[in-house]
């Protein structure tokens, strides 16, 4: 095991960092962590591989972690790559889960705010006495959301 590791945060790579970031903050009350970043130069270049690389863009607290918690990290290239399809069953990374009071009143603010519908709001038994609402939205940039609510 490794010592001393801890989860930290995850990062998002968006068209536009600040409409993605006014997105988290207005919909999961996701709190910036200054400084905004502006990365480039040659350190940047040797440790992302990629020559001439700029980024810009800004740390979010997430939600009910307190003032130590991971952060999502919103970030945006100058010159990004071309985004591959994003679906539920592709293998890597698919999604980011938000526990939240109400599903339907939270998929309906998640689709007010610019997000799509990936699928219904369904209910599962996991283990018996245990039940979990939820559904997949997306953000205004097509990355996938779960909302989920437990009893």
């Amino acid at each position: 095991m490794i010592a001393g590791a801890r989860y930290v945060h995850t990062d998002l790579i968006a068209h536009d960092w600040r409409r993605l970031a006014g997105f988290y903050e207005r919909v999961f009350g996701c709190e910036r962590v200054p400084p905004e970043r502006d990365y480039r130069g040659p350190d940047l270049d040797a440790g992302t591989g990629i020559p001439g690389g700029h980024l810009t863009g800004v740390h979010l607290r997430l939600p009910g972690c307190g003032a130590e918690g991971p952060t999502l990290e919103l970030f945006q290239y100058d010159e990004p790559e071309p985004a591959g399809s994003r679906a539920v069953n592709r293998p890597g990374f698919t999604h980011i889960a938000f526990q939240v009071d109400d599903v339907e009143s939270a998929r309906a603010e998640v689709l007010s705010e610019g997000g799509s519908a990936v699928g219904r709001v369904v209910e599962l038994e996991p283990e018996p006495g245990s039940r979990v609402c939820w559904c997949y939205v997306t953000d205004p940039e097509g990355n996938v959301i779960e909302l989920q609510s437990w009893s």
